[in-house]
């Protein structure tokens, strides 16, 4: 059985595969668990071979999923966990060697829901500028990319990300995009880290080329929040599918999940910093 639905999130066909099949059957070629850390639900997902991908829908990978009980606030008490945790599972996904970090913010920044990336990239510390003077030397290099989407650029995202890996040559990428989902409380609740790579508008049905390791020849992460969800979810007829649906309030949480993650990326990638250094270099 091969799960049916649109999700960019590892965690969520998973979980809605188990609902979908026989209770007794296994699922072929993926490990998951569930564990708390930081008090943080996190749901981890291993797609080992071929037939797991094909059952899931999803490349082979390391996926993590995390989902936050509030608002994710600077003023909420579950945002310093997120950020820590979310550093932690960037850690995770990060190659032996990786002094050096190319980051492409994907998206559209004048589409709210698909703003996350944009909106991330104005609170990451970068640094491949600097790091040639010693007051810099506990930093790694990192260099930043705003792709912009095929409309508004006539560019496909991974034909600029090419260019810009063979020309600075770093040991990985690190993506970062909004993402869609099926569960209605996902929405702007959990965020995705994956280092299988990602390909942009995939979740609704706008597929575009892969970032990913087979594509750029270096590691790639992915970071994701789904910010959308296909009306057909909700219920009702055919007609809608063609419509998403967002949050009502997908302005103010867009801009503060657009923070955590920028603020994790940072922890991950510069662990000489403090919480603090970081965010007085930032805002």
């Amino acid at each position: 059985m091969v799960f049916s639905g649109r999700t960019d999130l590892a965690a969520e066909a998973h979980r809605l595969w188990q609902r979908q099949a026989d209770a007794s059957t296994a699922l072929p070629g993926v490990k998951a668990r569930e564990e708390q850390i930081k008090g943080l639900s996190l749901t981890s997902v291993e797609i080992l071979n071929e037939e797991g991908a094909r059952v899931l829908q999803k490349p082979q990978g390391r996926y993590y999923c995390f989902h936050l009980p509030a608002s994710p606030r600077r003023s909420a008490a579950c945002f310093l966990p997120a950020v820590e945790l979310l550093a932690e599972l960037i850690r995770r996904c990060l190659p032996t060697r990786a002094d050096s970090i190319l980051i492409a913010a994907l998206g559209n920044p004048d589409v709210t829901p698909d703003a996350l990336g944009s909106l991330c990239a104005g609170h990451i510390l970068i640094t491949r500028h600097l790091i040639a003077d010693p007051l810099f030397a506990r930093l790694n290099s990192t260099a930043l990319s705003r792709t912009g989407v095929l409309g508004t650029t006539g560019m496909e995202s991974a034909l600029q990300i090419r260019a810009l890996c063979q020309a600075l040559k770093p040991d990985c990428l690190i993506a970062i995009d909004a993402l869609a989902g099926v569960e209605a409380e996902e929405l702007c609740r959990s965020v995705q880290v994956c280092d299988a790579g990602i390909a942009p508008g995939s979740g609704v049905g706008n597929d575009r080329e892969a970032l990913d390791e087979g594509s750029l020849g270096i590691p790639v992460i992915a970071i994701g929040v789904p910010t959308v969800i296909d009306a057909l979810s909700l219920g009702g007829d055919d007609s809608l599918g063609s419509f998403f649906v967002t949050p009502r309030y997908i302005d103010s949480a867009v801009r503060e999940l657009a923070r955590l993650i920028a603020y994790g990326i940072n922890l991950a990638l510069h662990p000489g910093l403090s919480y603090e250094d970081m965010e007085m270099l930032v805002e």
